[in-house]
């Protein structure tokens, strides 16, 4: 079960929980265990999410530090806005070929217009995978 902030849009609870997270976070088998505008934690397979030669999609990573991202700023944007990514950048630091991911997604910026994260990616031995960066414009609908 995710952990999620009490003062949750329900509008976004009810998005979040009725899509998993997106069709593509279920086809890649995240599974979100915290949420929140400041801290977010998600973890992925590397089974089923692998390149050619058996490594970890580096677009994997990307996938999963975005899904984080743009759901941490969404709940910082609250209700009556929503978050739309504007850049987004990868460093890959160490490969892997089995086991779990785990990013963990961390507030740099949360502003009134835009909220920057940071999302690191570790290994369950706690080594840094890659490291992504991510900002999101926050919008008025």
């Amino acid at each position: 079960m995710t952990l999620l902030p009490p003062d949750l849009d329900p509008e976004l609870v009810e998005r979040l929980v009725g899509t998993g997270g997106g069709a593509l976070c279920q086809k890649m088998g995240i599974e979100f265990l915290e949420l929140s505008a400041e801290r977010s934690v998600a973890t992925m397979p590397v089974e089923g999410n692998t390149q050619v030669i058996g490594l970890l999609h580096g677009g994997a990573h990307v996938v999963l530090g975005e899904s984080l991202g743009s759901i941490s700023s969404a709940i910082h944007a609250g209700p009556g806005r929503y978050a739309v990514g504007i850049e987004i950048n990868a460093t890959h630091s160490r490969s892997i070929t089995e086991g779990i991911v785990t990013g963990t997604c961390t507030a740099l910026v949360l502003g009134r217009t835009l909220a920057t994260h940071e999302i690191v990616m570790t290994d369950e031995a706690g080594r840094r995978l890659s490291t992504v960066r991510m900002t999101n414009m926050l919008r008025d609908r």
